[in-house]
């Protein structure tokens, strides 16, 4: 994990973002196939820009079953969802700066992700529009170049090793104290209070949420990230 931030803070300082290309980054899927042409689509600011010190991240991992529960068919979520382009399990939704009970958002930024960028991200966040929009709303606050951005965003998720999430979704006491012990022991650097967890209304897991320092060193999470107790019972969706 210090490796990775070393790596980080190199790619942040543009030593590494103007380097040779890093191999894709494969999500927790079972296949991936992405087309040779990908389409990036242009993001429309939602909200004014609000530049704010940053005072840490957040790597949100998306839970790929549960959030297609219901979309297969969609065509906005279809590379995502239809199974055509592989079967993801987590999936990186984004990499977010994070402020003091705030965050910075859609800082002005002219630079737009290339399709050749996307593309190389496809693996590990199966959405050019999500892609898009997570440069637009929260890279551009962060670094000069949506390259750059995915570099980082990349150096984070390959230096993790993702919880046998399937064996987990089979245990009908899950709790959410459970999972963050099955997340440590494939983690063992990590701190127990930087595993934020997102359930649904309905007790079921859409996301983890991984609390970071400006080090990008692991860090306690804000009680907003840390997400419910340990005590809390949680179920998975397998998408089966």
């Amino acid at each position: 994990m210090r490796r990775a931030g070393a790596l980080i803070v190199a790619a942040l300082v543009g030593i590494a973002a103007n380097g040779a290309a890093t191999a894709p980054a494969y999500a927790q899927a079972y296949q991936c196939r992405m087309p040779a042409a990908i389409s990036v689509p242009q993001v429309t600011r939602e909200r004014p820009p609000r530049s704010v010190p940053i005072t840490g991240y957040t790597l949100a991992l998306s839970w790929s079953p549960e959030f297609c529960k219901g979309r297969e068919m969609q065509s906005g979520q279809r590379t995502q969802c239809s199974g055509r382009n592989g079967r993801f399990g987590f999936i990186v939704h984004g990499l977010w700066p994070d402020g003091r009970n705030t965050w910075p958002q859609w800082c002005s930024n002219p630079r737009r992700l290339s399709p050749a960028e996307a593309r190389q991200n496809m693996c590990m966040t199966p959405s050019a529009k999500l892609l898009a929009r997570q440069w637009a709303k929260h890279g551009s606050c962060m670094v000069r170049k949506p390259e750059t951005y995915f570099k980082v965003t990349r150096i984070l998720w390959n230096s993790l090793r993702m919880p046998p999430t399937d064996r987990l979704s089979r245990d009908e006491a899950l709790t959410a104290g459970q999972f963050r012990d099955a997340f440590i022991r494939s983690n063992p650097d990590w701190p127990r209070s930087a595993v934020g967890i997102d359930l649904n209304q309905r007790g079921w897991l859409e996301e983890v949420r991984l609390c970071y320092g400006k080090d990008f060193m692991p860090k306690r999470c804000e009680r907003r990230r840390y997400g419910p107790a340990d005590s809390t019972p949680m179920k998975i969706w397998r998408g089966m």
